[in-house]
């Protein structure tokens, strides 16, 4: 994106009544963000969805100056902008209507991989919700994706922070510039957050900070992702627009259930309930609904090792293997009496010990 592009874009932006679905269509109209400024209106106004409201401040010079200021501290804060015509834009965004024309980034983001899920919940978040959402971390680890959550309390820092942990990347999408942090006490996880992935939002230095914002932003949440995991929520709550929004995208919602008389379960249950959201008890469930295969995302085994030293749990399964060849991820986990979470890692751990191999439908067979 040249300079040029990056500020037009900016003042588009900053025009009210555009929106980004409208602010595309411009683009896409005359070719690029500074041709929109030199296309008659008459003709900019041919378009569909584009009226004279949309168009009446496009030229206000204000935006210009404002522009300069943010391309300004962009520059020297060594901000990555990201256009959505740019080949590293999100793939699952540009599917997107409303998904941001421009957003800013900061840190060791790779958006490149397929697998990307979305954590989101309350702020509010009980150790049940705190402790199954560090167990689901542990649990999808072998297929390192990229856990995407917005950097608030509860939910979202245990999201975060068990990513982390599990050495997986993970980005916080914020309701605000890049300038600061909400709220203050999450500063101490910046470094560990910026390290193992970073933070992204379409919010400027200059914009006021509103909890209108929160609400934008979750569009972002919900769009980047394969999938939405609401791990606890009360009856009303930001995470639930976040999960109807992943509806309206066509993508996979998730729900953890909970008891009916715990009040942060509720809004989870309600999504079940009226099958807006799958019920998620761990990784499996995850695994299974969105087809995910072990091997995609991991190096694969050139070689049989040998003389190699197997834990219990693995001759477990490898002599079962020995005994059933060609057997299925359920019946393995079934006949070995172990969850399936349990038993995908351990022969993930086989395959890349050279002693295993997975064939079309979850069916594992001795190498």
């Amino acid at each position: 994106m040249t300079k040029d592009d990056l500020f037009y874009t900016l003042v588009l932006q900053k025009v009210p009544n555009l929106g980004d679905a409208s602010a595309k269509k411009l683009i896409q109209k005359a070719g690029s963000p500074e041709a929109v400024f030199k296309e008659k209106k008459s003709n900019l106004l041919k378009i569909d969805g584009i009226g004279t409201l949309k168009l009446k401040d496009l030229g206000t010079k204000d935006f210009f100056a404002l522009a300069e200021e943010e391309i300004q501290f962009i520059e020297e804060n060594e901000i990555k902008t990201c256009f959505f015509k740019d080949e590293d834009y999100p793939e699952k965004l540009k599917h997107c209507i409303d998904g941001p024309i421009l957003f800013f980034q900061r840190g060791n983001i790779n958006l490149n991989k397929k697998r990307i899920i979305s954590v989101v919940g309350t702020r509010k978040v009980t150790s049940y919700g705190s402790a199954f959402c560090e167990q689901l971390m542990e649990e999808l680890a072998p297929l390192d994706p990229i856990i995407v959550s917005g950097f608030a309390y509860g939910v979202d820092i245990t999201a975060h922070k068990a990513a982390v942990k599990n050495g997986l990347q993970t980005i916080a999408c914020l309701a605000h510039g890049l300038n600061q942090i909400y709220p203050k006490t999450h500063k101490k996880y910046i470094k560990e957050v910026e390290h193992h992935g970073g933070f992204i939002t379409e919010f400027w230095s200059s914009d006021v900070f509103d909890r209108t914002n929160f609400l934008k932003r979750n569009r972002i949440i919900a769009g980047i992702s394969e999938a939405t995991i609401v791990i606890e929520s009360a009856e009303k709550g930001g995470s639930l627009v976040t999960a109807e929004l992943a509806n309206s995208y066509n993508r996979d919602v998730f729900a953890v259930p909970g008891r009916v008389s715990d009040s942060q379960s509720k809004g989870c249950n309600n999504l079940i309930k009226t099958q807006r959201a799958h019920l998620l008890t761990s990784a499996a469930d995850l695994i299974y609904i969105l087809n995910w295969q072990l091997d995609e995302t991991r190096p694969k085994v050139i070689q049989k090792q040998l003389f190699v030293e197997l834990n219990e749990e693995e001759k477990v399964i490898f002599n079962y293997l020995k005994e059933n060849p060609k057997a299925h991820l359920d019946a393995i986990a079934y006949d070995c009496n172990m969850p399936i979470f349990r038993a995908t890692t351990l022969l993930f751990d086989l395959e890349l010990k050279g002693l295993v191999r997975q064939l079309p439908g979850k069916t594992f067979e001795l190498n």
